[in-house]
């Protein structure tokens, strides 16, 4: 087609209908699939845009997984069950379909308990999910520091974290003591600087020793900044965590911390690029060892 017909193919285009974008399903053909669904059509429905993701389909969803299996259901059932409204999005259903059972000892149990734990945990029910974890271990919490509840989420360290947000601080703080590694020490010194300023100072103490034992020299300025943090809001003038923290950010030419030490204000012109010599990407092996 010439130039000539320029005119014409531009009119066509603009008297041609819209693109149309998908649309969703029409309200008669979603009560009727929302009634011949099974438990898993409903799952994935709740998530699919053209069926439940939208207004208040979710909610109808949600609605017909309560009343789809009846109670008295299979133990998978129930797991499925519970898992579906989890992916829909409603914790608390989830919670009200597992109380239709209650296992003895045993897998089933373990397997039940820790759905309990994660539909609790989904819904910020914290008295609840600490409630399943150590009935998950039968109170035994040590057990609790290598059990992986999913993505790399430790047991122990969860239930600390609801503890807390319990305000059971001390609690919080005694649990992560039952398998202490540098990080929880330090989160432990922050939950209990509050209350024993001093404790919570020898905490970090010992966290900066596990961390110069493993040469986590990144871990020690965090360590220090937080001693640091702590000491200023207790009142005192951080004077040694100060000194110690200019000195290894000196050992490891960490600039930034040492300009944000000095309060300057030249900061964000003067951080390094990290490919540049001593920025983070050009990083060797030194053979003097730093010390916090």
């Amino acid at each position: 087609m010439g130039i000539q017909h320029l005119p014409m193919l531009l009119s066509l285009l603009a008297a041609a209908p819209p693109l149309s974008k998908p649309q969703s399903l029409a309200e008669q053909r979603f009560q009727q699939w929302l009634l011949e669904s099974d438990l898993q059509q409903l799952e994935l429905g709740c998530g699919d845009p053209l069926i439940g993701a939208s207004g208040g389909r979710q909610q109808e969803i949600r609605d017909r997984l309560l009343v789809l299996h009846p109670a008295p259901q299979s133990f998978e059932l129930v797991l499925a069950n519970a898992n579906a409204l989890l992916t829909c999005g409603s914790p608390d259903s989830a919670a009200r379909v597992l109380n239709r059972i209650s296992p003895a000892v045993g897998e089933e149990r373990r397997l039940w308990l820790r759905l309990r734990w994660k539909a609790a945990a989904a819904g910020l029910n914290h008295r609840e999910a600490a409630l399943a974890l150590r009935r998950l271990v039968n109170g035994d919490l040590i057990a609790l520091a290598d059990l992986d509840l999913g993505d790399g989420r430790l047991a122990l360290d969860q239930l600390a974290s609801h503890e807390a947000a319990l305000g059971r601080l001390e609690e919080a703080a005694a649990v992560l003591l039952l398998a202490p590694n540098a990080q929880r020490l330090a989160q432990a010194a922050e939950w209990l600087a509050v209350l024993d300023a001093e404790g919570a100072d020898q905490l970090l103490e010992q966290a900066l020793d596990q961390a110069a034992a493993a040469q986590a020299w990144g871990l020690a300025v965090e360590l220090l900044e937080l001693q640091l943090k702590l000491q200023l809001a207790a009142g005192g003038d951080g004077a040694r965590p100060r000194q110690r923290l200019q000195r290894l950010a000196a050992q490891l030419d960490d600039r930034y911390t040492l300009l944000r030490l000095e309060g300057g204000d030249a900061l964000d012109r003067q951080l390094r690029s990290p490919r540049q010599p001593g920025g983070h990407a050009a990083v060797r092996e030194s053979p003097d060892s730093p010390s916090p």
